[in-house]
C-alpha cells in the first residue's frame, strides 16, 4: 500500500451517559498544514451515547472516509481502542464468542463489528496519544469531538 494516511480521532461525552460526539482529521500524505488538499475534518454529535462509543466511532468513521486501501497512522488518545487492537482484545473477543476473559459479553459489539472489516481493507497502526497534553491534532480533535456533542443536530446512538 503506497496511500499514507496519518489519523486522529477523539471522542467526548457530555456525562457518561449523556450527549455525545466524535471528531476525526484525516490528513494525506505529509503533513503540510491545515491544507485543505491533503486534510479533512469530520465530526457528529449523538443524543445519548458513551465516551467509549464516540472513540470508537471516530475511528470508524474516519477508516470508512478512505476511498481505498491505505497505511494509516492512526493516533487516539483511547486505550480502550488503542488496546483492543495492540494487545489482542479484539482477536481474543472473537476467539471466546464476544465475551470477555471474565466470561461477560463484549460493550459495544456493534461498533467492533463496524470496526473489523475495515481494520482489514486498511493497514492500521494504532497509536496511542495523552489526552490534552498539548499535542496540536489532538486537541484539535478534541475540539471537534466536544463541540460535535453540544450541537443542536445530534443522532441517536443506537446498537444495532
Amino acid at each position: 500500500m503506497s496511500n499514507k494516511v496519518i489519523i486522529y480521532t477523539d471522542g467526548s461525552c457530555l456525562g457518561n451517559p449523556g450527549p455525545g460526539g466524535y471528531g476525526a482529521i484525516l490528513i494525506h500524505d505529509e503533513y503540510k498544514g491545515m491544507d485543505a488538499s491533503n486534510y479533512k475534518e469530520l465530526a457528529q454529535g449523538y443524543k445519548n451515547t458513551t465516551n467509549n462509543r464516540m472513540e470508537l466511532r471516530a475511528v470508524i468513521v474516519a477508516l470508512d472516509a478512505l476511498t481505498r486501501p491505505c497505511d494509516v497512522e492512526l493516533w487516539t488518545d483511547s486505550k480502550y481502542v488503542q488496546q483492543a487492537i495492540t494487545k489482542n482484545w479484539l482477536k481474543n473477543w472473537l476467539k471466546n464468542g464476544w465475551k470477555t476473559a471474565a466470561k461477560k459479553p463484549v460493550k459495544n459489539q456493534d461498533l467492533w463489528r463496524q470496526l473489523i472489516p475495515l481494520i482489514e481493507k486498511h493497514n492500521v497502526d494504532f497509536k496511542w496519544v495523552k489526552g490534552h497534553s498539548g499535542q496540536l491534532l489532538n486537541e484539535r480533535v478534541d475540539d471537534l469531538a466536544r463541540g460535535a456533542a453540544q450541537g443542536s443536530d445530534l443522532l441517536d446512538d443506537t446498537e444495532e
